[in-house]
């Protein structure tokens, strides 16, 4: 007897068992509690063939088949886990091989340094020396340190702007012999900041000059770029006209040229012979930055997390970083550049006013109003406006001596 409603006197509802899921079948199913196969109800009798409920798989073999799909919903969880945990530490482990520079900064208080100005993009200044050594300085496999007093000039300054979004980059050549104030020191040239303060009077000197607030550096020296030039297996550069050798500078033969880490060293240090000297020297610096970022490009480096990390490894060997730069910001920093194409990037040299004396010394001035117009549009992250108000601007073209 089924026990009655006290209400409506129909019979009661039977409770849902507990056990129910997607995987079995309802009540009055067939087969199941309740439903025609033990009824006793006969199939009708007009002439209508019976609905038929689908056969259903046996009990074991259900259970079996949600084994299956629970081992393979697992092993794929790990694989993904373990794949995320293995780049993760990849890049760790090639972040950290990059050895840091501590006390990069300068010491001066807040109010004496330019404002950090939010949204603004990211500022470094990338700094060449020229330890005159066979001795390594720089990276982790520096067998000296990366700056003593009077041990060597900076042979290299350039101040690399990314924009906020990493659509766009701009990188801008600062002659070493250009005249400017060293912070406690006077007068100079640009190079002397680093031989008689590091890489904090160096990072103090640019910001008083440009007013940019400086957010990273790095540092390589002469061998450290020779051993990178070599690790990426060379780069290709074409040389327009044939360039006279002049003292012990080489001559360059008209074509493009293989050029392997010390072959390159030659390039990119060269001055005499060259029409604009010190000027065109620093072009053909940004010329092999050019082409050394387009090999990098070209080979997908920067969209592959592996590959990114390997390249990290390479770059951790030869150059060093602020000591503020985390393994974190390392890779996001490389990271977030793979959408960056070479027509995205600017090269250019800073505003030129003219070659002057001071003392016995042959030195390169900046033009005022074209520099501080320069250093306005990085500060504020407008340098796409800026390239658009100043066509005639020191660009870097395709015909490099």
């Amino acid at each position: 007897m089924e026990p009655e409603d006290e209400q409506s006197g129909e019979p009661a509802q039977r409770p849902v068992p507990s056990g129910l899921s997607l995987f079995e079948p309802a009540a009055g199913a067939s087969g199941a509690e309740g439903g025609p196969a033990d009824s006793g109800e006969q199939p009708p009798s007009d002439g209508e063939p019976p609905d038929r409920e689908p056969d259903r798989e046996p009990p074991a073999r259900r259970r079996r088949t949600r084994r299956v799909l629970l081992w393979t919903l697992s092993a794929l969880l790990v694989l993904v886990v373990g794949g995320c945990g293995a780049l993760w530490w990849t890049a760790e482990h090639y972040a950290s091989s990059v050895q840091r520079i501590p006390d990069a900064f300068p010491t001066a208080p807040e109010s004496a340094q330019p404002k950090p100005v939010p949204g603004s993009g990211l500022n470094l200044l990338l700094v060449g020396l020229d330890a005159r050594s066979d001795t390594p300085t720089t990276g982790s496999a520096a067998k000296a340190p990366a700056w003593q007093a009077g041990a060597a000039r900076s042979d290299t300054m350039m101040l690399l702007h990314l924009s906020d979004d990493r659509s766009s980059a701009t990188l801008v050549s600062l002659p070493r012999d250009t005249w400017v104030p060293i912070p406690g020191h006077g007068e100079a040239k640009l190079n002397a900041a680093y031989s008689w303060g590091g890489p904090a009077l160096m990072t103090e000197t640019v910001q008083s000059l440009t007013g940019i607030r400086i957010d990273h550096l790095a540092v390589i020296d002469w061998n450290g770029f020779r051993a990178l030039t070599d690790a990426v297996g060379g780069v290709d550069i074409t040389v327009p006209r044939t360039i006279e050798g002049v003292g012990e500078a080489r001559a360059w033969e008209a074509g493009t040229h293989h050029m392997d880490g010390a072959t390159a060293l030659l390039y990119v240090r060269e001055r005499y012979g060259l029409p604009g000297g010190d000027l065109d020297r620093t072009k053909r610096q940004q010329n092999f930055l050019r082409a050394l970022m387009l090999k990098v490009m070209d080979s997908g480096t920067l969209t592959s997390p592996s590959r990114l990390g390997g390249l990290l490894g390479t770059i951790g060997e030869v150059v060093s970083v602020d000591d503020r730069l985390s393994n974190t910001d390392l890779f996001q920093l490389a990271w977030g550049l793979r959408s960056l194409r070479a027509d995205d990037v600017r090269f250019m040299n800073a505003p030129f006013g003219g070659f002057a004396t001071r003392g016995d010394q042959s030195v390169v001035l900046l033009a005022d109003r074209p520099a501080a117009q320069l250093w306005e549009a990085i500060r504020n992250d407008r340098t796409d406006q800026y390239f658009q108000e100043h066509k005639a601007g020191d660009t870097l073209g395709t015909d490099v001596d």
